[in-house]
């Protein structure tokens, strides 16, 4: 699993990372947003969800403590991050933003 996901972050694309869990209330919430988000801003930017209960070592080195936590990538770095649900607009404008 780790040299797949640093083969995502490191493309040239912005890569939005949800790290979420089945049992979380807000990361359902999430979920339907960040498929308004994809349809939205369409090849601007991939966005990955993340079970951090199946991938407690990847979740473990980007430090998540609590879910939903998204991270955004450009170029293989992290370049914002946040946790809690955020409004649709507020990813897009986010995503477009850091695209250019």
């Amino acid at each position: 699993m780790r040299s797949s996901f640093n083969d995502i972050i490191k493309g040239n694309k912005l890569v939005l990372v949800d790290f979420s869990a089945e049992w979380c209330g807000p990361c359902k919430v999430l979920g339907p947003i960040l498929t308004e988000v994809k349809m939205e801003i369409g090849d601007t930017a991939r966005i990955v969800k993340i079970d951090v209960d199946k991938n407690q070592a990847l979740s473990a080195r980007y430090k998540v403590m609590g879910v939903p936590t998204l991270i955004l990538f450009k170029d293989g770095a992290q370049i914002w991050r946040q946790s809690g649900v955020m409004q649709k607009q507020e990813l897009v404008s986010l995503l477009q933003s850091n695209a250019t």
